[in-house]
């Protein structure tokens, strides 16, 4: 399994050992969407939906997912995250939700993890709030958008939030 960080030579799955990394400020930024019928949007911007506020519940639980992450991945180490943003919001053109996570942490490893389980899980909890009244809206586009820190930086130019 030569080449693949998780596995030792013999294949057996590990986690990576951090140990001799140095503390570094590191951030992460995540993004995704959930389209889904203009009624449902409509239902959304007017805060009609039978479960409550979709921006406040979506944007709790994706802080949640992301200071759980660890529990949730199995070989991702636990963080001290020192922030968590996610941020929901309409996006009228597209017709569905916008989905936005940004992390930061002084820390021996990146919290690219934390940010995309950050918006998967607020995507999710878009869809749990929006499902009695649209069961066909498709969660799309999770990805990172940035990491800083450590060895290497990265950007995604096509980022479309």
């Amino acid at each position: 399994m030569s080449g693949f960080s998780h596995y030792s030579e013999e294949g057996i799955p590990k986690m990576v050992d951090i140990s001799g990394k140095d503390v570094t400020f590191r951030t992460a930024e995540a993004s995704g969407f959930v389209s889904m019928k203009n009624d449902t949007l409509d239902l959304i911007d007017k805060k009609l939906l039978p479960k409550g506020d979709l921006f406040e519940t979506a944007k709790i639980a994706g802080i949640m997912a992301a200071k759980k992450n660890s529990d949730l991945i199995p070989m991702c180490h636990p963080l001290n995250l020192t922030f968590v943003d996610v941020e929901v919001k309409i996006n009228y053109k597209r017709v569905g939700v916008d989905i936005k996570s940004e992390i930061h942490l002084e820390g021996k490893t990146g919290a690219e993890m934390e940010a995309l389980a950050a918006v998967s899980v607020a995507a999710l909890t878009v869809y749990d709030m929006c499902k009695a009244v649209d069961k066909s809206m498709i969660i799309q586009d999770i990805r990172l958008i940035k990491k800083t820190g450590g060895k290497s930086d990265y950007r995604n130019n096509s980022d479309k939030f």
